[in-house]
């Protein structure tokens, strides 16, 4: 099943940081898409259920600095 979400992200100061958070992202297995926006502090994530999780992509930006309220 195919989701999206849209996640506040702190912690992105410049376009370096959207393509950090995006570079990470994509390379997870399940994931569709990733729009990251340093001004706005939003991810927007469109991924496939069946091969990834949410959490896995919280923890993936998590562990690449940033905070996912």
């Amino acid at each position: 099943m195919i989701e999206s979400t849209v996640l506040t992200v702190t912690g992105m100061k410049c376009g370096g940081c959207e393509s950090n958070v995006t570079g990470k992202l994509n390379a997870i297995d399940g994931v569709i898409s990733v729009k990251a926006v340093f001004k706005d502090e939003t991810v927007s994530v469109e991924y496939d259920t069946e091969k990834t999780t949410l959490d896995t992509i919280k923890d993936t930006i998590t562990g690449a600095g940033f905070l996912v309220k």
